[in-house]
C-alpha cells in the first residue's frame, strides 16, 4: 500500500513537470506525460495495481469526450462533416490494416487498422484560430466531421476489440457484435437521456444538488461494466453515457467537474502509466514499423478525408485543407490500446507505434495547415 501511494505521487508530480514543459515548447501535454513515463519507468517499474488505477482515466477520457459531443450536432453534421468523417474512417482503416498485416498478421492489423481511425481536432482548432480561418467552410466542416469521426472511430474499436476477445472474426460474430452496438446504441441514444434528466433533477429536487457528479461517475462506472458484460468495450459504454448525459439539462456542471478530476488526476496517470509500459529495449525492433505506420495513418487521413470533402462537394483545395485538419491524433487510440491491452489482444511494443503516430501527426499538422492556407483564404461560412 506505501508502495502504491509512492507510485501514485511520483507519477503525478512527473505528468505535472513534464506536460509542464513540454507546452512552453508548445508540444502536447500528452506527450509530455508520455515521455516523463518513460524516464520514470526506468527507475520503477509498472505495476499492475497502478494500472488498474490508471484505467479510471481510459474511462474519464471517453466520457468527456461523449459530454462534448451531442446528438443535435451529430445531426447537423450535414453532408461534408458526414461524407469527410465516413470515407475518412473507412480509408484509415483499410490504410492501417494493409501496413500492418504483413508484419502483424491479420488480426492485430485489424487492430492497429481500428486504432487509425479516431481525430483529435483541437491541435487544428488551435492553428485555425490563429490564422483566423475557424469559421471559413473547411473549418466549420472539420469541426462538424470531428463529432461524427469520434463515435465512428469508438465504434469500429468496439466491434474489432469485441470480435477479437471473443476468440477471432467470423461472420456470425460480427453480426452477433454489430447487434449488441446497435441495441446499446440505441438504448443510450433514445432512452438513457430522459432517464437521466429525470433521475438528476430528482436528486437535486430533494437536495442534494452537489451529488450530480457523485451519480454521474457512479453511472460511469456501472455503464463500462455493463459493456463489459455484453462482451463490448467498457469504452462504449463510457462514451455513450457521456452522450446521453450531453442532452440533460447537467451537462455543463458534470462535464466541469469530472473534467476537473479526470484531468487533474486520473488521465495523467493513465498516460504517465503509457510511458511507463513502454518497452526501451525494443524500440529498434519496432522502429521500421513503427514509422512506416505513423506515416500511412497520417496519409490516410490527407486522402480518406480530402475524398470525402470532394465527395461532399468541396473543391480540390478546400478538401486538401480538410484533409490535413483531420490529420492529428492526441491519446483517444492510447486509451483504446489500452483495453486490447487489458484483454491480452496485443502486446506493449504496440505503444510505441501509437506514441509516434501521435508525435508525427501533432508535429506536421501546423506546418501542413499553414502551407495548405498560404495560397488563398478558406471561404468564409456562410452560416
Amino acid at each position: 500500500m506505501i508502495e502504491l501511494i509512492l507510485y501514485l505521487a511520483l507519477m503525478l508530480l512527473t505528468a505535472e513537470t513534464f506536460g509542464w514543459i513540454f507546452s512552453r515548447i508548445d508540444q502536447p501535454v500528452v506527450l509530455g506525460q508520455i515521455v516523463g513515463g518513460i524516464l520514470l519507468g526506468l527507475a520503477f517499474p509498472p505495476t499492475e495495481e497502478v494500472k488498474d488505477i490508471s484505467m479510471i482515466g481510459v474511462l474519464m477520457l471517453l466520457f468527456l469526450a461523449g459530454l462534448e459531443s451531442s446528438v443535435d450536432e451529430l445531426k447537423g453534421a450535414g453532408k461534408s462533416g458526414f461524407s469527410v468523417a465516413v470515407v475518412g474512417v473507412v480509408v484509415a482503416f483499410a490504410f492501417g490494416f494493409a501496413i500492418a498485416y504483413p508484419f502483424k498478421g491479420f488480426d492485430q492489423a485489424l487492430l492497429y487498422g481500428a486504432l487509425t481511425t479516431p481525430t483529435s481536432v483541437s491541435l487544428t482548432v488551435r492553428v485555425l484560430m490563429e490564422m483566423d480561418r475557424l469559421k471559413s467552410r473547411e473549418g466549420t466542416t472539420i469541426l462538424t466531421a470531428a463529432i461524427v469521426d469520434d463515435i465512428l472511430g469508438i465504434i469500429v474499436l468496439t466491434v474489432v476489440i469485441s470480435s477479437l476477445i471473443s476468440g477471432g472474426v467470423s461472420v456470425v460474430s460480427l453480426a452477433e457484435i454489430l447487434v449488441k452496438v446497435g441495441l446499446f446504441i440505441a438504448l443510450m441514444v433514445f432512452a438513457m437521456p430522459r432517464v437521466l434528466d429525470y433521475a438528476l433533477r430528482k436528486v437535486v429536487r430533494i437536495g442534494f444538488t452537489d451529488s450530480t457528479v457523485t451519480l454521474s461517475m457512479a453511472a460511469l462506472f456501472l455503464f463500462a461494466y455493463l459493456a463489459e458484460h455484453m462482451n463490448l468495450a467498457s469504452i462504449l459504454g463510457a462514451y455513450l453515457l457521456g452522450l446521453a448525459l450531453s442532452e440533460t439539462e447537467f451537462r455543463k456542471p458534470i462535464f466541469e467537474h469530472s473534467r476537473v478530476i479526470a484531468h487533474s488526476v486520473f488521465v495523467p496517470l493513465f498516460f504517465v502509466d503509457v510511458g511507463m509500459n513502454i518497452p526501451i529495449k525494443d524500440l529498434s525492433s519496432a522502429g521500421v514499423f513503427a514509422v512506416m505506420f505513423s506515416l500511412v495513418a497520417i496519409a490516410s487521413k490527407i486522402v480518406g478525408c480530402g475524398l470525402g470533402a470532394i465527395l461532399g462537394g468541396m473543391r480540390g483545395r478546400e478538401a486538401l485543407r480538410v484533409g490535413v485538419g483531420m490529420v492529428p491524433r492526441m491519446g483517444v487510440e492510447l486509451a483504446m490500446l489500452a483495453i486490447a491491452m487489458k484483454a491480452g489482444i496485443v502486446g506493449s511494443d504496440a505503444y510505441l507505434v501509437i506514441v509516434l503516430m501521435i508525435f508525427l501527426s501533432t508535429l506536421v499538422t501546423p506546418p501542413l495547415l499553414k502551407l495548405a492556407f498560404r495560397e488563398g483564404k478558406g471561404s468564409e461560412s456562410t452560416t
